[in-house]
């Protein structure tokens, strides 16, 4: 063959390869998102994030074919305002659901205004499901998941410590749930099987999975096969159950042929409460202002989408995966929805920089710490009970968390413009989500305090 005709055929070679390669991008198939939720997982339990006490080789896989996001917040420090804002793209505070979490005997809910990850994302095909803890409201005829965009509901309406505890499945539009004694020990093991089969039967079609196990929330259940496993107690048992589902849930989308058009996101609600590790982390669940409470693990994985073997340390925070996913689907976020969450595609999948200048974090409604990439401005912490402010004794608190992530070494003396700057953002969100504020506690947590005082009058 002549160089020419042998350089126009291979031209047209390459042309035809390009020609196809771009025809079978355009019809690759929307990705599916599961996002496995714990809840009061630590950011120190897991091996990826520097844990030594409970080993986790399927989360260490993850990890290693994935992305580990080593300075991901959760939304807020306590789980209903975490979860509420995971799955609405926005702070807590203008949800309603900023204060504290919703118990048993509470009215509270998530509005029906609000636009959740699976209602943004059915217009685009998606059939969503969401398999555990709720714990967004399960009072009146408008509490359950599908109420709020999912397709399906098997779970528990609040957190696996709170009575009368019942599991509940979906029965379709306007039919009742069906509901029935939840067996501890049994949970995680149930939560995994019903979502299992829910990916299973959905593998030809675009799906979210909301996999929200209600583990290691205390007290540990165990499942029977992990009871004393580790020899550590029932928590680490516990965290060496989730690891097993995460390892059963990877090797199911590869038998299924989808792992690589599956993003797969592991992450926490909050910090740990009385047992588990933060790692090295100021303070724990529930604690004012300090890391503990909201940096907490975040894994993604999507093989041949998110970059194998990274370690990104842009900050994120739960509040990005509403406009992240609409963006990773191809569609645009909600009309007429102001969001506080960035789109943080290019973060997860190539470890890119942080579309965020700032995050703010909560303390039920009250902005108490601002962190930027470099810095953290904390503003409040518990002291014999109570909540105290560091700004008002003359303490200001100014971390380097880039070198500090125990928060315990404020710079503020020595990084004058560094502490002016940080003050400024605190004056600016505090104008901005100020007025958000409920003119008073919700009215269980008002009779819960009226009651005390009372009890305190009798002793006396």
């Amino acid at each position: 063959m002549k160089r020419r005709q042998f350089l126009g055929a291979t031209a047209a070679t390459v042309a035809a390869l390009t020609v196809k390669s771009e025809a079978m991008a355009e019809s690759r198939r929307k990705p599916n998102f599961i996002i496995i939720l714990c809840d009061d997982l630590g950011w120190g339990d897991i091996e990826p994030e520097g844990g030594t006490t409970i080993h986790t080789p399927n989360i260490n896989r993850m990890a290693a074919e994935g992305n580990v996001l080593t300075d991901y917040y959760a939304p807020q420090n306590i789980c209903t305002p975490s979860r509420a804002g995971l799955l609405t793209g926005r702070y807590a505070i203008r949800t309603g659901l900023g204060y504290s979490v919703i118990l048993p005997n509470d009215e509270r809910r998530l509005p029906l205004s609000e636009v959740t990850i699976p209602a943004a994302l059915k217009p685009a095909g998606y059939v969503s499901a969401l398999f555990g803890k709720w714990h967004l409201g399960h009072t009146g005829p408008t509490w359950e998941p599908t109420r709020h965009g999912f397709d399906q509901f098997f779970g528990l309406q609040y957190s696996h410590d709170m009575k009368p505890l019942w599991l509940y499945t979906d029965n379709g539009p306007d039919q009742e749930p069906t509901r029935e004694d939840a067996i501890e020990d049994q949970l995680q093991q149930r939560f995994y099987a019903a979502a299992e089969k829910f990916i299973t039967d959905h593998a030809d079609r675009p799906f979210f999975v909301e996999l929200a196990l209600s583990a290691p929330h205390l007290p540990n259940y165990p499942n029977a096969r992990f009871r004393d496993k580790t020899m550590q107690g029932a928590y680490a048992d516990t965290v060496v159950e989730i690891d097993m589902i995460v390892g059963r849930l990877m090797e199911r989308l590869k038998a299924l042929g989808i792992e690589r058009d599956t993003l797969m996101i592991f992450t926490s609600d909050n910090g740990p409460w009385y047992e588990g590790s933060t790692g090295g982390l100021r303070d724990r669940k529930g604690g004012a202002a300090y890391d503990g409470g909201y940096r907490v693990p975040c894994i993604a994985r999507q093989p041949g989408v998110v970059k194998s073997g990274l370690r990104t340390h842009s900050i994120a925070m739960g509040i990005d995966f509403l406009p992240t996913l609409c963006a990773m689907a191809g569609i645009p976020n909600p009309d007429g929805v102001e969001l506080d969450g960035r789109d943080i595609s290019a973060l997860l999948t190539r470890g890119a920089a942080s579309p965020h200048d700032q995050l703010v974090l909560f303390n039920d409604e009250d902005v108490v710490a601002i962190r930027t990439q470099r810095w953290k401005y904390a503003t409040r912490s518990y002291y014999h009970g109570s909540l105290a402010s560091t700004e008002n004794v003359g303490y200001p608190q100014l971390f380097d968390v880039s070198k500090d992530i125990s928060e315990s070494y404020s710079l503020a003396e020595v990084e004058p413009e560094a502490l002016a700057d940080m003050q400024e953002r605190m004056k600016a969100a505090r104008a901005r989500f100020g007025p958000l504020k409920a003119r008073q506690p919700p009215k269980i947590f008002r009779d819960r305090l009226q009651q005390l005082l009372r009890e305190q009058l009798s002793q006396d």
